[in-house]
């Protein structure tokens, strides 16, 4: 029997995707059609704001996303020497939030430290950056698409 699958394929790079994996055990014939299409914009304004930690109190990363942006971003050769020359360390003075151990894994792979993976929504990251920051302290740095749900910044927003 056939399916179809409404997602996007899991990167080439990290093996078959579990879904056609999982359905293949069990004699179906899996077939990944994606439903959005994604384009990055404001990547210039992104590494503007990465280029200035002084002026924030450190990095909130919710998805995937984001970090595929900064690896765009750092694929030029310039933005690249400028990251790694100084940029990288000195943001690595400051917390780096992430909501879970994925998005963990791939701060780590542009040379941060995460903090938080283990809350794993976006309350719980609010509630553990709010347990850490103190009220009224520099602004945190949040890269996020357009579709962004509202709780972590609204929280944060609420505790000052």
């Amino acid at each position: 029997m056939k399916v179809l699958l409404l997602k996007d394929p899991k990167d080439k790079d990290s093996g078959p995707d579990p879904y056609i994996k999982e359905l293949g055990l069990y004699g179906f014939e899996a077939t990944l059609i994606p439903v959005l299409s994604f384009e990055f914009v404001s990547l210039e304004s992104l590494f503007e704001k990465l280029s200035h930690p002084e002026c924030y109190g450190g990095l909130i990363f919710t998805s995937p996303r984001a970090l595929e942006a900064i690896k765009i971003c750092l694929k030029e050769s310039s933005k690249n020497e400028a990251w790694s020359k100084s940029l990288q360390q000195r943001w690595n003075s400051k917390p780096v939030y992430v909501v879970g151990k994925a998005t963990a894994s791939l701060v780590e792979e542009i040379g941060l430290a995460p903090q938080g993976e283990q809350s794993g929504n976006a309350e719980k990251l609010a509630e553990y950056i709010c347990s850490r920051e103190k009220p009224n302290s520099s602004a945190l740095l949040f890269p996020c698409g357009a579709l962004k749900r509202e709780v972590l910044p609204t929280v944060l927003r609420e505790k000052g």
